[in-house]
């Protein structure tokens, strides 16, 4: 398993840019992460459980801690804090960037979305409650 050299946080550029021992090095998008988070809250507890993300393109990064020695745990703008990126997750999300782009964009069209229209800060899924700015409040899955 690939371990990261070097992690840094860009505010402006809104990227997550990782180097690793075995000399790729990544610049992760902080809205890629955020749709593809590894919480609960997005993945849901199995297959076909996914909250689909929506409005996230602006989203930033606060702060990112770190999780033992394997993984950290990015603070997002939105309030979201759930998500444990392992070394081996944040690897597949370098990597895999463009696949997973495409993927989260069809899944936009499926739900009724043209262009990257479901990107824009804002934006909900038709039919979902508006909820305070706190992520998972009150909410049950």
């Amino acid at each position: 398993m690939p371990i990261p050299t070097e992690l840094t946080v860009h505010q402006k550029s809104r990227l997550l840019e990782l180097a690793f021992d075995d000399g790729s090095a990544f610049s992760i998008p902080f809205e890629l992460m955020r749709v593809y988070s590894p919480s609960a809250e997005v993945k849901g507890h199995g297959p076909g459980q996914e909250t689909l993300q929506v409005g996230k393109r602006e989203v930033g990064i606060k702060d990112v801690e770190p999780v033992g020695n394997y993984a950290v745990k990015p603070l997002f703008t939105d309030g979201h804090d759930s998500g444990i990126f392992t070394w081996d997750y944040l690897y597949k999300l370098g990597s895999e960037q463009s696949a997973l782009w495409q993927d989260y964009l069809a899944r936009l069209h499926a739900a009724g979305f043209a262009g990257d229209s479901g990107r824009e800060t804002g934006t909900v899924l038709p039919g979902a409650l508006v909820r305070g700015g706190v992520c998972g409040s009150g909410h049950s899955h």
